[in-house]
């Protein structure tokens, strides 16, 4: 049976969190990217094309740290900062036996996901966001903490306006 210690944690202080707020519009607590002022969607127009955000599908082969939570919940945040999204709280949970993580970072843009297989060396994430965020600006910082020998990488337009 899979350990039960769940980890709850919410980014840095709440005090940098309401600074953050406090430095744009918000809400219900997110801040707002949207470049059309009366429309609060988030969805974006890039190419001629308007639609909800970009969906970064990775995968870090022979990757290294899988299995120490704390290590890759800074990794994704610091991710998802590079990315420019505003970072609200994290979750993960620490698999036992084999020590495999899973966890999202939860950010005012969507989320960063990530679950591992440290028995194999591998771990897939999901970098889903809206607006003005740069989604493959997150791959340098996996690179950097994860070390893996291959990454492979798709981008996908979700909620493409007809």
């Amino acid at each position: 049976m899979a350990d039960a210690a769940l980890s709850r944690t919410d980014i840095d202080d709440e005090a940098e969190l309401e600074q953050e707020f406090a430095a744009s519009d918000t809400v219900s607590g997110a801040a707002l990217i949207s470049q059309d002022n009366d429309r609060l969607d988030f969805f974006v127009t890039r190419e001629g094309v308007t639609f909800a955000g970009h969906h970064l599908i990775v995968d870090l082969w022979d990757a290294e740290g899988l299995d120490d939570p704390r290590a890759i919940e800074t990794a994704l945040v610091k991710a998802a900062r590079r990315a420019g999204a505003t970072v609200l709280s994290a979750d993960f949970h620490h698999f036992q036996p084999n020590g495999g993580v899973s966890g999202v970072v939860v950010l005012a843009e969507s989320h960063i996901s990530i679950h591992t297989w440290p028995e194999r060396n591998f771990a897939a994430v999901d970098v889903f966001m809206c607006g003005d965020c740069v989604p493959e600006e997150t791959i340098p910082v996996l690179q950097e903490a994860f070390n893996p020998s291959r990454i492979g990488a798709q981008n996908i337009r979700r909620g493409i306006v007809d």
